[in-house]
């Protein structure tokens, strides 16, 4: 009987690996070189932790489980409830600003579909103690260095940008004042939703024709400057046009201001963002959202630490993958296996040397391996071929004059040499 994986997971063979490695490893030397330190946190987490930020309906989208103690847990569906709880344990020895990134394997109860699974890893960046619109800046130049440096360039993907308080002070200049998070939820769709459907959707949420057509004019503006044209702006609305005016000088400023736009129905599902939010699109629009986040100054509060402002974003692999694959940027960026040495024999008596010499080369650091099996010098030859050895060390009668031949696998080229003098240059110690 085969058993096959578990639905919405991944089996990862070495070529799988080989693309999750390059994601990853790409994800984590740019977050240390925009200056951030890594951090991870337990796979699995009190249920509670997950239904205090996003509320019971939570459970439904998560795998929990009882433990043996009868404690109900679940498994992380994201990371940012527990940056927040080991924040707030160490809130007063840690210093500020708090520059973290993770990158942990999450878990979520979904139906499987393109670029989303139930298993997946997930990039994330997120500034702590900085109420400024600087680190939103920060961080999203974070992920678009990111970006760009795989080859996605201005053409192949957007940052789509707006404001949840500066909405918020809109709806309710509106008229717009009780359950802003159903209203939320509906603007949400507003991009996956013909004009007819979101009409009807926004009927059923939003009673007041008056109270409609503002919100659907409102949806239309197509820059930061038009929502003057539309209505007059409210203090606190006028706050946030302003923050967000300056989010765009910032990362012009930055060098990736081509790669932002304004989208007011930009909005996120999640409760807790408080200020700027954001989404990363491919250009066309066929893929999920590659990533998203935005400002959460309340979360930590929410956890019961003290109020904080803090701002961050998260971005799949899922998506990330077949973007780049359709794109053509993966595999002509992976970087090919390459065996620094393989080590040969001409006869069998020699195969113990060839044993001894490649643990000397593999203990000195470098890749190094040989053939299993005893075959002829062809055969091993055409293996150090296959393996991509850039140089094939072939131990014969020589040997016992303390001589080698070393092949160089590109040119063709060989020469002898004494073993010592092969062992200096590998700097292997002569034991």
């Amino acid at each position: 009987m085969k058993i096959p994986p578990v639905k919405g997971t991944r089996d990862f063979y070495p070529q799988d690996m080989a693309v999750r490695n390059w994601i990853i490893d790409g994800w984590k030397k740019v977050s240390l070189r925009n200056g951030f330190e890594e951090y991870d946190g337990p796979i699995f987490e009190y249920l509670k932790m997950f239904q205090i930020k996003s509320g019971d309906e939570i459970v439904e989208q998560l795998f929990s489980f009882q433990d043996r103690g009868g404690r109900e847990l679940a498994l992380r569906p994201e990371i940012t409830p527990t940056l927040a709880r080991m924040v707030n344990q160490r809130i007063n020895s840690l210093p500020r600003p708090i520059k973290w990134f993770s990158v942990p394997r999450l878990c979520r109860a979904e139906r499987p579909q393109k670029g989303r699974l139930r298993e997946f890893f997930q990039w994330n960046v997120d500034i702590i103690g900085v109420d400024d619109v600087l680190a939103d800046a920060e961080v999203i130049f974070c992920a678009v260095d990111y970006l760009r440096e795989v080859g996605l360039t201005p053409d192949d993907i957007v940052v789509k940008i707006s404001s949840r308080k500066m909405l918020s002070a809109l709806l309710h200049a509106i008229g717009v004042s009780n359950d802003l998070e159903a209203v939320y939820a509906v603007l949400d769709k507003r991009s996956k939703l013909a004009d007819d459907a979101f009409a009807q959707l926004l009927a059923e949420t939003v009673t007041g024709a008056d109270k409609r057509a503002k919100i659907l004019q409102l949806m239309s503006v197509e820059s930061v400057e038009q929502i003057d044209d539309v209505m007059n702006l409210p203090p606190e609305a006028k706050e946030s046009v302003d923050e967000l005016s300056r989010l765009f000088e910032l990362l012009a400023v930055m060098g990736v201001g081509d790669y932002c736009v304004f989208d007011i129905g930009i909005v996120r599902g999640l409760a807790y963002y408080t200020g700027i939010v954001y989404e990363i699109y491919d250009k066309a629009s066929e893929l999920r959202a590659i990533g998203g986040g935005g400002r959460y100054d309340d979360l930590l509060k929410l956890f019961g630490g003290p109020s904080i402002p803090a701002t961050g974003f998260g971005i799949g692999d899922c998506v990330l993958a077949i973007l780049v694959e359709e794109k053509g940027l993966l595999h002509k960026q992976l970087p090919a296996p390459k065996l620094d040495y393989f080590v040969a024999c001409v006869d069998e008596p020699y195969r113990q040397a060839v044993v001894k010499l490649t643990m000397k080369l593999r203990s000195a650091g470098w890749t190094a391996s040989f053939s299993y099996k005893a075959a002829k010098l062809s055969k091993q030859l055409k293996e150090a071929s296959d393996q991509n050895a850039r140089r094939c060390v072939i131990i014969g009668s020589e040997i016992e004059n303390d001589q080698l031949i070393v092949k160089n696998m590109a040119t063709g080229e060989q020469e002898s040499i004494k073993l010592g003098k092969f062992l200096q240059q590998c700097h292997v110690e002569l034991r």
